[in-house]
């Protein structure tokens, strides 16, 4: 539950972020900075992340930049609905295919079913809602790039059992020091508009929460129960962004938008429940 609620608020949380003066740069900047000083008392208690040097630089690549750019550049274009629904649906397809291709699972009827449901949702929210944003399929493009990350991490967590606290250690340790420099010197910035009570939100939020967090529960779901059951764990995300996303941030989709998303929950609860409600994941090979 904890899981859900903060992937439900980082979609909302970073959508959020365009209208307080920030590019999808600064917000990275924040997540990256509150990652660091989350990790580092942990680091100098513990000591440094146990995980090979190869293997970090991979994570900090897909988890660490490719995920977190994507989706605050995709914020920038599309509203909070099409971010939740496009990266919640992505995540078990990509992870799916992704596990197929490297000989790590295979996708039974069901779930391949399931999967067939959760992007004809996704089709039919871009559809419906294409006039009401404009450019908005630009931010999708985006989203499905950051997801796309996300799956090749999920990947990774399964072929190499990367330990959940070690990994997270890593990428919150080593992203500050690579990406701020690069922000301060070389990509626009906004954030000097920005309220200062909104920049201690989105550091303390985006870096604490959605990162370390985060990231620690769903790498440790994905060792303990597989990534098919962890990456449908998400079923619910889209349709509770959408609703939530609309008192809050007055982003209203159009029936047929609200309908794609259901499609998309119900697709991914296809994908978790068998007969019986018995859970039906990822098969693995044999």
């Amino acid at each position: 539950m904890l899981l859900l609620f903060v992937w439900v608020s980082f979609h909302l949380v970073s959508r959020f972020s365009t209208a307080q003066a920030m590019t999808s740069w600064d917000v990275a900047a924040l997540r990256f900075a509150g990652a660091f000083f989350t990790v580092l008392p942990i680091v100098l208690w513990r000591g440094p992340p146990r995980i090979a040097p190869g293997r970090a630089l991979a994570v900090l690549v897909f988890a660490g930049f490719g995920f977190p750019l994507g989706a605050f550049a995709g914020y920038q274009l599309a509203p909070a609905a099409h971010g939740a629904t496009v990266m919640a649906a992505g995540l078990p397809v990509g992870t799916a295919l992704l596990g197929s291709a490297f000989g790590l699972a295979r996708i039974g009827g069901r779930r391949a079913l399931s999967l067939c449901v959760v992007v004809a949702g996704s089709v039919l929210l871009a559809v419906a809602t294409g006039g009401a944003w404009e450019g908005a399929w630009k931010g999708d493009l985006l989203f499905l790039g950051a997801v796309l990350s996300w799956s090749v991490y999920t990947v990774m967590v399964q072929r190499w059992r990367l330990p959940a606290l070690d990994t997270m250690l890593a990428v919150g340790l080593a992203a500050a020091p690579v990406y701020l420099p690069v922000w301060w010197f070389v990509l626009p910035s906004t954030i000097e508009q920005a309220p200062a009570a909104a920049v201690l939100f989105q550091t303390i939020f985006q870096g604490a929460f959605a990162a370390i967090l985060a990231g620690l529960l769903y790498t440790k779901a994905v060792t303990l129960i597989g990534p098919g059951p962890t990456t449908m764990i998400g079923a619910v995300v889209p349709a509770l962004s959408a609703l939530a996303a609309w008192p809050l941030l007055g982003e209203a989709l159009p029936p047929l938008g609200l309908l794609a998303v259901l499609l998309v929950s119900a697709g991914m609860v296809l994908g978790v429940a068998g007969p019986a409600g018995r859970v039906d994941p990822l098969e693995p090979r044999t």
